[in-house]
């Protein structure tokens, strides 16, 4: 790409190091693929404990140190000699787990609040959807036996001197889907209630938008009702000249997404500097 005639500039967070304004008077176009980097929050008590991390805070840290990196001992969040509790089943969780049991954890235990998934698509979930099954990634390999627990809520977290020591859970279940939302209310399973001693606790339950502070609050764009920026079929935001492609307008998703979206964007911004194009529209989109 560089060959191609692509300027790349490393280390620069926009909106802080260099102000989207300046980009806009710079360029004609701008895209904004910055992902859905906010984090879902976990808002129960004791969240505030020391040893509660994000996920993002923890794997991060793994690949320095592979690269040969030394991290400050005040920062550092280390699996090792810990028990282990990683909220969320999904791929960050389960990247979570590999990386705890080869940093050298104590015990590991994985908490989803979804029921297991199915062995097998079950009939409203036909091809070509994407086939909402039970996996087992290679961290899963890892393990000698089941570590992830299905339909556990977290209710609370405790501990001593500052630092999480406990976690307090329920087992819950769904109910009935609601005839005009269709969701499923969450129920719990009376004296199903325990609790699990803990050290470190990783939430790794998603991403729910991109972050707003600095480059989208300096556009005033406009989001949509998740918090997503909002688009057009040209992928052009609510700001003229300005494009988003990706995670940040689709929400968090698969980088096969991701390639198309650019694509399309990449079509809107043709059109727009041009007023024609001989791109064709993304048959994904």
């Amino acid at each position: 790409m560089a060959e191609e005639g692509v300027d790349f500039e490393v280390n620069v967070n926009v909106g802080v190091d260099r102000t989207i304004k300046d980009l806009q008077k710079e360029f004609d176009a701008v895209v904004l693929c910055g992902g859905s980097q906010k984090p879902r929050y976990l808002p129960v008590k004791g969240r505030e404990l020391d040893g509660i991390h994000f996920a993002m805070d923890f794997l991060p840290q793994q690949n320095k140190r592979n690269e040969g990196d030394t991290i400050p001992e005040k920062i550092s969040i280390t699996a090792k000699d810990k028990n282990v509790l990683i909220l969320g089943g999904g791929d960050t969780g389960s990247d979570c787990l590999g990386t705890s049991l080869r940093q050298g954890a104590k015990t590991v235990h994985q908490f989803e609040l979804l029921p297991h998934p199915p062995e097998q698509r079950n009939e409203n979930n036909p091809w070509p959807q994407w086939p909402k099954i039970y996996r087992v990634t290679s961290s899963h390999a890892e393990t000698k036996g089941e570590v992830t627990e299905f339909c556990v809520s977290t209710k609370y977290f405790s501990g001593k001197n500052g630092k999480v020591s406990k976690v307090h859970g329920v087992k819950v279940k769904f109910g009935d889907p609601d005839p005009k939302t269709g969701r499923q209310p969450i129920i719990e399973i009376p004296d199903s209630d325990f609790e699990l001693d803990v050290e470190l606790v990783l939430l790794a339950m998603g991403f729910v938008h991109p972050i707003h502070e600095g480059m989208i609050q300096e556009l005033d764009v406009k989001l949509d009702a998740r918090g997503n920026v909002a688009c057009d079929e040209n992928k052009m935001t609510s700001v003229d000249g300005v494009f988003t492609a990706g995670d940040m307008t689709r929400g968090q998703s698969l980088v096969v997404w991701a390639i198309a979206e650019g694509r399309e964007a990449a079509r809107g911004v043709d059109q727009y500097l041009m007023g024609h194009t001989n791109l064709p529209h993304s048959q994904f989109l």
